[in-house]
């Protein structure tokens, strides 16, 4: 009989090592056996609980999403719910320790370029964006007038994936991915205070 949670700690491992391929060969050239390896399981298993290649990369996709909103979720809770706060928390998460680790970057970035071609990986980006647009537009639609509010949230998110980018596929990505959160905050403090004058 298997134990209980094993079924989780495998997917886990498999997404895990999905991540990995993907770091260390891209999307293109990763495969079940490349995975299945990595995991130390059988090529069987993968579809055995994902259905195969496609359904196991969503799912990787999905859990860098759930990390996202996860650490989105853990800074909120530390703060007073001012828009300020709620927004800082924004790009924060975005410029997390995860989220910029080369494993986590790698992956994004080859997750981008799929996302044109591929129908279920376009589907969860556009799900990200929104998510992104919404929590942005809520915060600044505290403060601003609504028009003003769509306008700022799209500035916002345009920077954040901008900087976050740029920095992912530079020489020295630490230091950019610092520059990029300074000067995301820079834009959303200086338009809360222009609001406020």
């Amino acid at each position: 009989m298997p134990k209980v949670g094993m079924k989780d700690t495998r997917r886990q491992q498999l997404i895990d090592a999905t991540m990995e391929s993907i770091a260390e060969l891209g999307m293109q050239n990763t495969t079940i056996v490349s995975i299945s390896k990595r995991a130390g399981m059988s090529s069987g298993i993968i579809s055995h609980y994902f259905g195969g290649k496609q359904g196991l990369i969503e799912a990787a996709l999905r859990h860098l999403l759930d990390q996202l909103g996860g650490e989105l979720l853990e800074r909120m809770a530390k703060t007073d719910g001012s828009p300020k706060q709620r927004l800082d928390c924004i790009i924060e998460s975005n410029f997390s320790e995860f989220q910029r680790s080369a494993l986590a970057a790698k992956t994004w970035l080859s997750f981008w370029s799929r996302a044109m071609h591929e129908p279920g990986l376009h589907r969860l980006q556009q799900i990200n964006n929104a998510r992104l647009y919404s929590n942005l537009r809520y915060s600044f639609a505290q403060v601003l007038p609504a028009d003003s509010a769509t306008e700022a949230a799209r500035q916002t998110a345009a920077l954040i994936d901008g900087f976050w980018l740029r920095s992912a596929l530079s020489a020295d990505p630490s230091e950019h991915f610092e520059a990029g959160e300074r000067l995301c905050k820079k834009f959303v403090h200086e338009t809360l205070a222009q609001a406020r004058a």
